[in-house]
């Protein structure tokens, strides 16, 4: 392992023994030696999101350029699933954690002694983290509205319990401020297909929409979805803004205006 002294015969006869027998350390029973081991988990809210994919691949990238291993888990923004997988990868000696999002307690985290680093969403603890500035792309998205003619605006904002969300919807508001229109503000997952019927629902109520600031890529793409289902011509009649800049948005047809955050970047 190339710590301490060994004689220049000694490690000769030794890489000799390696190759003619293809040794290959034992991993496990290395980190039951060292108590660590070569695996990050990183914890993410929602596989099914486009955003954490990308995000993922990039942390994947860079750990495994280092010579680690990621373990992906998805704790579907619940805290007891978010603490079981925690509590399993202790157990496995992970090297450290990447929290998308933080449901536990601050002093469980503190407790568990290994490096623990936050991403996006994971706002609200007390350790390095790496996230957008959402507040601001949240007030540049509904400027952008204004600027290109929308009067009657909907923010389709994420759930209350998640502070990014918070965020935007702040930028949303202060972006409105003094200025001559109407606003709505929706609370929805940010998912697809909630996004698509609760927009549905609500363009059925209200005809004389005009703009929509979606603030997740997932919920900007149910709301075109959802437009046109009803008929809606897109941008003629409704404009659609997003959050995120997944690949998924230049798929479409018409292709989705976003506020893009270099989610390479930010994992990597």
């Amino acid at each position: 392992n190339k710590k301490g002294y060994v004689s220049n015969e000694s490690r000769d006869s030794i890489q000799t023994a390696i190759e003619s027998l293809q040794y290959k350390p034992n991993l496990i029973a290395r980190s039951l030696s060292t108590k660590q081991s070569n695996i990050i988990g990183l914890i993410l809210p929602d596989i099914t999101n486009p955003f954490f994919p990308e995000l993922a691949r990039a942390v994947e990238d860079i750990a495994l350029t280092n010579g680690y291993t990621v373990v992906l888990c998805n704790s579907d923004q619940k805290s007891l699933k978010e603490k079981q997988y925690i509590e399993m990868l202790t157990q496995k000696y992970v090297a450290g954690f990447i929290l998308t999002s933080s449901l536990l307690k601050t002093d469980y985290y503190k407790s568990l002694g290994v490096p623990i680093v936050g991403l996006d969403r994971a706002t609200s603890i007390p350790f390095p983290t790496v996230s957008t500035d959402n507040k601001k792309g949240a007030k540049l998205a509904t400027e952008y509205l204004i600027k290109c003619g929308s009067r009657n605006i909907v923010c389709l904002r994420g759930p209350k319990d998640v502070g990014v969300a918070e965020d935007r919807l702040h930028g949303f508001l202060e972006a409105i401020q003094n200025i001559n229109v109407k606003s709505h503000v929706i609370e929805s997952p940010f998912d697809f297909e909630s996004s698509m019927k609760i927009i549905h629902d609500y363009l059925s109520k209200n005809k004389d929409i005009d703009g929509i600031f979606a603030c997740s890529d997932a919920s900007a793409i149910g709301s075109i979805k959802a437009a046109h289902s009803l008929g809606i011509d897109i941008p003629g009649q409704l404009q659609i803004i997003g959050f995120d800049g997944v690949l998924l948005g230049e798929m479409i047809t018409p292709a989705l205006t976003t506020i893009a955050q270099n989610i390479y970047q930010m994992g990597a």
